[in-house]
């Protein structure tokens, strides 16, 4: 078999002691297909420490992209040089972009409510349904009513010294799903240690300068799979409970071996099912198969660096 090309992802979530793995998958071309090489656990590797054992696996595989669930770039106030107006005049143009448009968005639904103040209110209500075999999670948060918490959000603004302009980009497009299905919703640094960000910055100072690093998020990949009819919300929502976790992670990994035509072995199957760690890293390098197949988002040219960096998938 001739060997094409390889991708490799990995979760950096956790604490500094935290186990973490590493997900290398290779494309040979003689098969037209992926496979699961090598799914590295840092305790596995008993004469070097965790940090060193990314740099070796690095080298040792000839990695040349890596695909984390961490931020690669700063929120706009950390490299300003400017004499600061305050968080709500910042005139960093990707910054001032984003404040308008969050004017516009609240202006038109102002202009709704007045006009139609009977139906907009009926719409909100229905919005707020839960209706089973409804396909709400394929809306758009900007192209229907603006539903309570998205408004929330929007007037909350954007604050440069935490979010970074791509913030807004994932609002507009899964804040209602993430809310609704995940009980979450998105800030950069929402859920990213001050020692995970120092550890970081210490770990890309000795990675290999031909290094390519990729930015993706576990939740709007798997939001992307149930837009595309490839999970049920079900299996999304059992993802991380103790006893039906293993069941919707199986399921997932299933749906993506026959979508992406990818083959695992059955002894990495069972680490993918049982460790929810090693499953985010495989959708982490699940999310640069999609980059190499031009599956992809594209992201506005006024989002910045993370335009080229962050990779929202499609299936």
């Amino acid at each position: 078999m001739s060997l094409r090309r390889n991708i490799a992802g990995m979760s950096m979530k956790g604490g500094r002691k935290d186990n973490f793995f590493f997900c290398l998958l290779e494309y040979f071309v003689d098969d037209e297909r992926w496979f699961l090489r090598s799914l590295l656990q840092v305790k596995d590797e008993e004469d070097l420490p965790g940090d060193e054992a990314i740099r070796e696996w690095i080298k040792q595989y000839d990695i040349k992209q890596l695909v984390l669930d961490f931020p690669l770039t700063n929120p706009p106030c950390h490299e300003c040089k400017l004499n600061c107006p305050g968080a709500f005049k910042c005139p960093i143009p990707a910054v001032s972009e984003i404040r308008t448009r969050i004017d516009r968005l609240l202006q038109e639904d102002r202009e709704k409510l007045e006009k139609y103040p009977k139906g907009y209110e009926q719409d909100r209500n229905n919005d707020d349904l839960v209706q089973h075999g409804r396909d709400w999670h394929s809306k758009i948060p900007t192209t229907h009513i603006l539903s309570r918490s998205f408004k929330r959000r929007l007037k909350r603004g954007l604050l440069p010294y935490w979010n970074r302009p791509l913030d807004y980009v994932i609002w507009t497009h899964y804040y209602d799903a993430l809310l609704r299905i995940f009980n979450q919703t998105y800030d950069s640094f929402g859920n990213t240690s001050l020692v995970i960000i120092s550890r970081f910055s210490y770990l890309r100072r000795h990675f290999p300068a031909d290094l390519e690093l990729l930015e993706g998020h576990i939740l709007l990949v798997l939001i992307e799979m149930l837009r595309a009819g490839l999970v049920s919300r079900n299996d999304l929502q059992n993802l991380y409970d103790i006893e039906l976790g293993k069941s919707a992670r199986l399921g997932i990994i299933q749906a993506l071996e026959k979508k992406l035509n990818v083959f695992i072995y059955e002894h990495d199957l069972e680490i993918l099912v049982k460790q929810p760690r090693a499953f985010e890293s495989f959708l982490m390098a699940v999310s640069g198969i999609c980059l190499h197949q031009k599956q992809t988002r594209p992201l506005p040219p006024w989002v910045g660096k993370e335009s080229d960096s962050f990779i929202i998938p499609i299936f």
